[in-house]
């Protein structure tokens, strides 16, 4: 649930700024597709933050993962980003991923490469752009290897402030067959609507769209609804 950087990409031109938000999402998966998804979580809870320096910024997620017997996951993101220059909106981007699963390793991984952030002039609108190198450490079949991936990030604040659009896209390869060497093509989204009551409180929804992500169900469209909460410190 989490990665959703909301509008903390602004911040990125701001000196000592911080940014954080704590979510619970209802996931609908397991209700929409019995037969492939009668595992998935019930329940996700993430807290986020982000904090900028005058190098560049960090940022962070957990998401931990509940079904009717309890936590089943946790899964996190950490981000560092070091500016090239102050007049430009490229910056170097460095981020681990990883976790646990019912006491299994969720495929650990570190990536490398160039960020392209920016925003309109009132803010309103952020976005970003990164082209990263991907190693995985360890997977299914508990084997190393690179990989390439795509990774958007936008916010959209709208109707005096009240509503909100965002998200992330990401696209990345994957190994599919180590042993005859094929790779696949995995896409994963999850944009966001929010209703902002204030500016603290939230309350909206959050859709995961994929494919190739659902381990043992290839080339198959996911589309896993949330009914959420949101509180912004």
């Amino acid at each position: 649930m989490g990665k959703v950087y909301l509008l903390v990409i602004a911040l990125l031109m701001t000196v000592g700024a911080m940014a954080q938000n704590v979510q619970l999402h209802y996931d609908f998966g397991s209700i929409l597709y019995e037969d492939e998804e009668a595992g998935r979580q019930k329940v996700t809870a993430t807290f986020e933050q982000f904090k900028a320096d005058s190098a560049g910024s960090w940022y962070y997620f957990i998401d931990l993962d509940f079904n009717g017997k309890g936590m089943m996951s946790a899964y996190t993101e950490f981000s560092r980003e070091f500016k090239f220059a102050k007049s430009t909106p490229f910056a170097a981007h460095i981020e681990y991923n990883g976790g646990l699963n019912l006491g299994n390793q969720y495929q650990q991984a570190g990536l490398l490469g160039v960020a392209w952030n920016g925003h309109n002039a009132d803010l309103s609108t952020l976005y970003s752009v990164r082209v990263l190198y991907k190693q995985f450490f360890t997977g299914q079949s508990n084997k190393a290897y690179g990989a390439v991936q795509l990774t958007g990030v936008w916010s959209r604040t709208f109707l005096k402030g009240k509503a909100t659009f965002s998200g992330f896209i990401d696209f990345w390869t994957q190994k599919k067959d180590f042993d005859a060497g094929k790779t696949k093509l995995v896409i994963l989204t999850e944009p966001q609507l929010w209703y902002n009551h204030d500016k603290h409180f939230s309350i909206g929804t959050e859709v995961e769209i994929s494919n190739n992500f659902i381990f043992g169900h290839e080339n198959k469209l996911f589309i896993n609804p949330t009914l959420g909460a949101k509180y912004s410190f």
